[in-house]
């Protein structure tokens, strides 16, 4: 088995033992995380659904990513991809998401954003982690990194969910009277 189908299975129990759903927005990867999801027998009890955005406008049209922050910022940048995590959720019924938006390559690189520069953005109950990282390769290789390195963050962020909290203490008890 893979390892992103192993991945995938991991996450698979997890959301189902959480009772949450998941929900991508891709940009550089164009749906390969959701493929990796939806390869997995049962995903329709834990995968709600997938939003490719390849483009800004498309980013801005089916996610509401602000026109003005993808000018500011450029497409492969934290503000967006926060803004496409969160977005994902607020256009679906998944109450967890992943997000993506990078320089696969060959092309499109710069000195500030070489190929290989991905944003991910994350959204959980609670909490919008992002983190960029730079993966070596050719454009298959940088996408393949990617779907791999965003499952098993969200992952490794939804097991950090369920650790349990330290117990309340308990109440003295009341004296009568």
């Amino acid at each position: 088995m893979s390892g992103v189908a192993e991945l995938t299975e991991q996450l698979a129990g997890l959301l189902q033992a959480q009772g949450r759903m998941l929900a991508t927005a891709e940009s550089c990867t164009g749906g390969m995380i959701s493929a990796a999801c939806t390869d997995l027998a049962g995903s329709s009890n834990w995968f709600e659904r997938g939003f490719v955005t390849y483009s800004n406008e498309a980013k801005t049209e089916l996610l509401g990513v602000p026109a003005p922050l993808i000018a500011r910022h450029g497409a492969v940048s934290e503000e967006v991809a926060r803004a496409m995590a969160s977005g994902a959720l607020a256009h679906s019924r998944a109450q967890v998401s992943v997000a993506v938006t990078g320089v696969a390559g060959p092309t499109g690189g710069s000195a500030a954003k070489p190929v290989g520069t991905v944003w991910f953005g994350f959204a959980l109950p609670g909490r919008l982690v992002s983190e960029v990282q730079r993966f070596d390769g050719d454009r298959a290789a940088v996408r393949g990194a990617t779907v791999e390195y965003a499952l098993r963050r969200l992952l490794q962020l939804l097991q950090l969910l369920q650790e349990p909290e330290a117990p309340e203490a308990p109440e003295a008890p009341q004296e009568a009277g």
